[in-house]
């Protein structure tokens, strides 16, 4: 079952927990996702944008192609406010900054991300610091993609020297799981034109 955050005839907010795909792969076994245990419920359910599979948080749906389209746009036009909650190994330095990095995806070893700074396409993200636990030697960030690329938010942590907590893909050691929550989303709901805001917060 997958918790609903909101719920009416335009649109659903679910809430993903880690380690479920937002969208099924290519292969049988990869089909359980979040977009399909919704279409169970609301066939008419349709994916907005995603969330990597180790991430949990907060994930938009629209009910019907229109909607669909509706809200797509303002992911693409960047009028949908996201945030994002991480633990990143080690004391980072500073409390505030912003990582502009290019990236594309590493062929050889996709879904891999990697920096290329000729051909990859632009990326920006923002991050604050909200805590520093000295004896562990691990910072919790908030996080702000201004641009959507995938695995963004990780490759631009690790790639300032602070992996996310758990993502060995980019270089952390093994945990329960990678420490990234998507806790924040804002929007324009495409039918009233109200200004929605959603939180959720971090299960770590």
């Amino acid at each position: 079952m997958i918790h609903l955050h909101y719920i009416d005839d335009a649109l659903l907010v679910a809430e993903k927990p880690a380690g479920l795909l937002s969208v099924p792969g290519r292969s049988a076994e990869n089909q359980d996702c979040v977009v399909a245990r919704l279409q169970a419920l609301y066939p008419d359910a349709l994916t907005v944008h995603r969330l990597d599979q180790v991430t949990s948080g907060l994930l938009l749906h629209a009910r019907g192609k229109a909607m669909q389209a509706a809200l797509s746009m303002q992911f693409e036009q960047r009028q949908v406010g996201k945030r994002y909650e991480a633990v990143v190994q080690g004391l980072l330095e500073g409390d505030a900054g912003a990582v502009d990095l290019p990236l594309i995806v590493d062929w050889p070893n996709r879904p891999k991300q990697r920096v290329d700074h000729g051909c990859g396409k632009p990326a920006l993200t923002r991050w604050r610091v909200l805590d520093r636990d000295a004896e562990a030697q691990r910072t919790r960030v908030a996080l702000e993609p201004v641009t959507g690329r995938s695995h963004q938010l990780r490759l631009h942590m690790a790639s300032l020297g602070y992996p996310i907590v758990g993502d060995v893909l980019y270089g952390a050691a093994p945990a329960q799981r990678v420490h990234l929550h998507a806790r924040s989303l804002r929007f324009i709901h495409p039918v009233t034109g109200e200004a929605l805001a959603f939180e959720s917060a971090a299960p770590f």
